[in-house]
């Protein structure tokens, strides 16, 4: 795949990650992250990091699921790397933050794990979908 190529890709895979992780976090676990972590939540998040990482790491579920998927010509493929891709990057975070942070509870851990699997799957199945609507695979 071409840089170019692989650039429009990109373009259309970043909203569909934004768009499910804003249902997520606004409206199915908005609830739940307050109730558990509190007073660790900014009342301002600082979206200048946050878009770095979405940005960042929808490049990422590209190169290491969807691009290696797309050669194999194969949906599942590209779930599955990107469930696993979501999972150890999610914990990364999680764990760090269960190794290092006073009060860090277990249970976001866990659900946030899980929803790194989830949404990185989804978003990889997607985006393998939208890999033949723009043109950059066959």
């Amino acid at each position: 795949m071409t840089p170019l190529a692989f650039g429009r890709l990109w373009l259309v895979t970043v909203p569909v990650f934004l768009a499910i992780d804003a249902l997520w976090l606004g409206l199915i676990a908005r609830s739940f992250y307050k109730t558990h972590l509190g007073d660790l939540l900014r009342p301002d998040p600082r979206w200048g990091a946050a878009l770095v990482f979405y940005l960042l790491f929808v490049a990422g579920l590209l190169l290491f699921a969807v691009l290696p998927a797309l050669e194999r010509a194969t949906p599942w493929r590209a779930m599955l790397l990107g469930g696993l891709f979501g999972f150890i990057t999610y914990a990364t975070y999680d764990l760090t933050n269960l190794a290092t942070l006073r009060g860090f509870p277990t249970l976001v851990a866990v659900v946030d794990l899980a929803w790194g699997f989830t949404i990185s799957a989804l978003t990889a199945g997607a985006a393998w979908k939208l890999a033949r609507w723009v043109g950059v695979a066959g």
